[in-house]
């Protein structure tokens, strides 16, 4: 029996904003609501593109917990720019689907509602539900502001097969002790005239540069969400990167080569032995098991700068927009779809399409500690190769040191300006403290135009 609140009913109206009048300081867009009503009638949703075993079975699961609502699934991609026209011309979803980076700036504009009501009314409690790190992502102002999915941590991938053959050990590996590192780079990174033919260790500078940031001890918000790019702290983590790619023949030679990368093909780099290490998300071992046959791996932690692993959370989530014709049905269905329940009945359709294919499974990684133990407990059986299995394991002993991004309403352009300076500082066309400074420059714009009022 669903469990509902009438005390979750109070928290205010859903009326459509127009962009011109929504901020910061608008009022609470949640005081109408009724989350405790009963889960009846038609429900649109969108976002929940090309749902795989994993999304589908969640999706019949969710169904059959809510017979009496009828749920249009736009699965078309979201997009930023559509999503704001939508608000403005009325044109609103129940539910939409987006990276958490973008709730936070949506929910600064007026345009999202806060769901403590509707968590109160579904008996739902964020931080035992998810991990810390994952509803802070979507926190904002006090408020949490949408349902998350997924966590797939990164850290270290190592090609065994290279290693062994260069002498290197995979405490060598070690992110927090560079000269160690560096050197273990050397002894792999091999070029042609300039040209890189196999890389010591990719580092992926820019698609996890956050990660490199935040673990060498910077930080990319204040308790507020404003940026805080030109914090001295985050230079050692670009240092870092700049480091690796230097002793790899500079970035230019290390991206145009990463960028050839068969990456999920037959010539991926790993059987082709193109790279010693590199930074994974733990959804990528699952791309290389089909290769089994052919590589070696193992994986250790990425290590923050005290030596401790260290994480960071990334991923989606469900959010209710302003001006949602059935947020009582919206709220039931987002809190369905991320139960333990939903999840299992996902981990059991993944279990088995593995099984059909011949597969091995590497886990799910859903956001929820809870779904997390039970899915390895009942579906992660031992693969026989010794490899695959520490990678696995080393994925979920890393998952409890994650982190969050940072909370802002100008999460996604904090993002991208990190990498531009990143980028500009490893291409040798800034200095770090001058790449950071024009950084913060554009992110404090964009954070000043999402909290305008």
């Amino acid at each position: 029996m669903r469990k509902r609140s009438l005390a979750g009913a109070a928290v205010v109206a859903a009326s459509a904003i127009a962009l011109t009048s929504c901020s910061a300081g608008s009022d609470d867009p949640a005081a109408d609501v009724d989350f405790s009503a009963a889960p009846t009638g038609a429900l649109a949703a969108w976002g929940f593109e090309n749902a795989d075993d994993v999304g589908q079975s969640r999706l019949d699961y969710a169904a059959g917990q809510l017979p009496d609502v009828e749920v249009t699934l736009d699965a078309t991609a979201f997009d930023a720019q559509k999503f704001t026209t939508r608000i403005a011309s009325g044109d609103v979803p129940d539910v939409v689907q987006m990276d958490r980076r973008y709730v936070t700036t949506y929910a600064a504009q007026g345009l999202l509602i806060p769901l403590d009501a509707c968590f109160e009314a579904e008996g739902v409690t964020p931080n035992e539900r998810w991990y810390q790190n994952v509803v802070d992502d979507v926190t904002y102002d006090g408020g949490v502001y949408a349902v998350s999915q997924f966590y797939q941590p990164p850290a270290i991938l190592l090609n065994m097969n290279m290693l062994n053959e260069a002498g290197v050990t995979p405490a060598e590996f070690d992110t927090s002790k560079m000269d160690g590192l560096l050197a273990a780079v050397g002894k792999i990174y091999q070029a042609s005239g300039g040209t890189p033919s196999r890389l010591g260790f990719d580092p992926v500078a820019t698609g996890q540069g956050g990660l490199w940031v935040l673990g060498m001890g910077g930080q990319l918000t204040d308790a507020e969400g404003k940026p805080t790019l030109d914090d001295p702290a985050n230079a050692a983590g670009i240092d870092a990167l700049k480091q690796i790619t230097d002793a790899q023949g500079g970035y230019a030679a290390v991206k145009s080569f990463t960028d050839s990368f068969d990456t999920f093909g037959d010539a991926n780099q790993f059987v082709k032995n193109q790279v010693g290490a590199q930074v994974a998300n733990q959804w990528y071992p699952n791309v290389l098991g089909a290769y089994r046959d052919q590589v070696s791996l193992q994986a250790v932690p990425f290590r923050d700068a005290e030596g401790q692993p260290f994480s960071l959370a990334s991923g989606t989530a469900f959010a209710i927009p302003v001006g949602a014709k059935n947020p009582a049905a919206a709220c039931a269905w987002m809190t369905d779809l991320t139960s333990t329940d939903a999840w299992m009945a996902a981990g059991a359709a993944r279990a088995a399409t593995i099984e059909s294919k011949g597969g091995l499974n590497t886990g799910l990684f859903t956001g929820s500690p809870e779904a997390d133990a039970m899915i390895r407990d009942q579906f992660v059986v031992p693969t026989g190769d010794s490899g695959f299995d520490q990678v696995i394991s080393t994925y979920y002993d890393v998952v409890e040191s994650g982190k969050s991004f940072g909370s802002s309403p100008a999460g996604q352009d904090i993002q991208n300006e990190l990498n531009n300076a990143i980028t500009a500082v490893l291409l040798g066309d800034k200095t770090t403290e001058q790449a950071l400074a024009d950084a913060q420059q554009a992110a404090q714009r964009a954070y000043d135009n999402a909290t305008a009022n």
